[in-house]
């Protein structure tokens, strides 16, 4: 178990540098990011929030050139900063306008990374070719397909597999896993058998097994997936006392789930359980 200092945390996303054992958990209160690692029992504050518009954060990914991508959620924002000292590379703004947004979560293709956003039907990107970024510019309309959005969170955690080809997106508010060809644009719903996923929130892959974060039900549920990941199964469903409305999680070289605790179901009476904490779960 790893702890956050702060009584008023809320963490969301991680993001997790497999070769050092670094990693580093957002906070949503304030956007404030913070930097732990798997040898550690706490972690400290990193980047301090409000720096370019960041008073709040959620998904991240880090793209192995010393750069972590960073969720803005509400704020229609994103950032992408250094991994050396938290300062900030580049402010992102997806200008959403007078349209509700939350730009939720990132993965990483072969030269683009890919943000959901939960209220906004589309699918942003931003390039990062040979090191240099671009705009945060919408890159797929998802109206019309059968990602149909509906009332509440929607697209939420994503990961990509096949180097970028692929990317597999978990709809909150239904249960649903998408399927998204980056050539084509193609998307199709994952066949899970009649199995739901209903309030999906962070993604996890690991080879052809995909852990998805049931958040309000304090779940993990492995997936394997089949066919090009045109279909999968549930194969197995995991808890543990240690879970309190578990947002994502990332897999360290142990084997281990480390998952972020983000006691959002607290937040209305203001009465989270301190510390707030990273637990490591154990898959085998």
């Amino acid at each position: 178990m790893y702890t956050l200092p702060g009584n008023a945390v809320y963490p969301e996303g991680i993001a997790l540098d497999r070769r050092n054992g670094n990693f580093f958990v957002s906070a949503t209160s304030d956007g404030t990011i913070y930097q732990g690692n798997v040898h550690r029992p706490t972690l400290t504050p990193f980047a301090a929030g409000g720096a370019d518009g960041r008073t709040t954060a959620t998904g991240m990914t880090l793209d192995g050139r010393g750069r972590l991508f960073v969720a803005g959620a509400g704020t229609g924002k994103a950032w992408v900063l250094s991994t050396r000292d938290g300062s900030t590379i580049k402010a992102l703004d997806s200008q959403p306008g007078s349209s509700p947004t939350f730009v939720n979560d990132v993965a990483l293709g072969r030269g683009y990374a890919y943000f959901t956003d939960s209220l906004r039907p589309v699918i942003l990107r931003v390039s990062r070719s040979r090191g240099a970024l671009g705009e945060l510019e919408p890159w797929l309309d998802l109206t019309g397909t059968p990602f149909a959005y509906e009332a509440g969170f929607n697209a939420n955690g994503i990961v990509s597999l096949r180097g970028g080809r692929l990317l597999v997106v978990v709809q909150s508010n239904t249960g649903k896993l998408f399927r998204i060809d980056t050539r084509s644009r193609e998307v199709s719903q994952i066949d899970l058998g009649g199995a739901t996923l209903t309030n999906g929130d962070g993604l996890v892959l690991q080879g052809r097994r995909l852990y998805v974060l049931r958040n309000a039900q304090e779940l993990i549920v492995e997936v394997k997936l089949r066919g090009d990941a045109r279909s999968g199964s549930v194969d197995r469903t995991l808890t543990s006392d240690a879970l309190m409305f578990p947002t994502t999680a990332a897999l360290d070289r142990q084997g281990r789930l480390l998952v972020v605790n983000a006691q959002f179901d607290k937040r209305p009476t203001g009465n989270p359980i301190l510390p707030f904490t990273v637990a490591a779960l154990p898959l085998r």
